[in-house]
């Protein structure tokens, strides 16, 4: 079939050339992006005629898909939370798993003015999530990657959540006073781990993803970091693997944090874990 003879409906036929759990899905979100269109309008014209210019360019992006690009980094886009974000190789792209992390932060703080830290923020989609939410939330994020920052601050703009501020700077070392809240998605992949070797991670930054000692090394960082920047009953959260959850409370336990509690994510999965700071516990490390 020729390009001039390319229908919508044929074109989402192709989706089959990529392996992907996602395949049908991955072929309308990059039609959508050629074609600047809801995925509503694929279902009501299945039987447009793509001009030659479109019908090129979606080619283009399916074969790079099918070499396992990422769709995100192929439409430099990625929805999160309710926002959508400019995404890049660069950073990590947004996960809906990540939601759970937003969820824990909105629902640890009543209602109120609060100082909020997000460490390690990448395309700023943990921070901004948060501050479409909460107003009344004046949040810092922080990254120690410029390009992430430069990006994080454009997603900003972008949104107009004039209550983020983005500081350059690994973890907690940019920030200034106290917190009431601070919450991160750090690497924690085991630098061994066969599935960096798989799907969309292998076009993701290996410094956002591994970390020394099975995947631990930044959590317990920042873990320790946070204790000097938290207020008294304020909230330290972390994403994590599924399989480190207990690992990760026992890292908290021992610099002293107190309420620790693990909260599961859309698959059912552990993978955030909080624990409130109380100044003069024990730390027994």
């Amino acid at each position: 079939m020729t390009d001039q003879a390319l229908t919508i409906a044929r074109a989402l036929e192709l989706a089959q050339r990529i392996d992907s759990d996602s395949a049908r899905l991955d072929a309308e979100l990059l039609l959508c992006h050629v074609l600047s269109k809801p995925r509503s309008y694929l279902f009501t014209w299945p039987e447009r005629v793509l001009d030659p210019t479109d019908a090129a360019q979606f080619k283009a992006l399916l074969t790079r898909r099918i070499a396992g690009e990422p769709v995100a980094h192929l439409t430099g886009t990625r929805e999160f939370w309710t926002l959508q974000l400019e995404v890049s190789p660069d950073t990590l792209i947004p996960r809906p798993d990540t939601e759970t992390l937003v969820e824990a932060a909105l629902a640890a703080l009543p209602d109120g003015n609060y100082r909020v830290a997000d460490l390690g923020t990448g395309s700023g989609a943990i921070a901004l999530a948060l501050a479409s939410e909460r107003s009344g939330w004046q949040i810092y994020a922080t990254d120690r990657v410029r390009s992430a920052v430069a990006l994080a601050s454009r997603n900003r703009d972008r949104h107009q959540l004039a209550n983020v501020q983005v500081l350059e700077g690994s973890w907690c070392e940019p920030l200034e006073g106290q917190f009431d809240l601070i919450v991160s998605n750090p690497p924690y992949i085991d630098e061994k781990d066969p599935h960096l070797s798989q799907g969309d991670v292998r076009f993701e930054p290996a410094s956002a993803l591994v970390a020394p000692d099975q995947g631990l090394a930044d959590i317990r960082l920042i873990a320790s970091q946070s204790r000097d920047k938290l207020v008294k009953g304020g909230w330290l959260i972390l994403e994590h693997g599924f399989t480190q959850a207990q690992a990760v409370s026992d890292i908290l336990a021992r610099l002293g944090y107190v309420n620790i509690e693990t909260l599961h994510d859309l698959g059912g999965q552990p993978r955030v874990t909080r624990g409130c700071w109380q100044p003069g516990g024990k730390d027994k490390e």
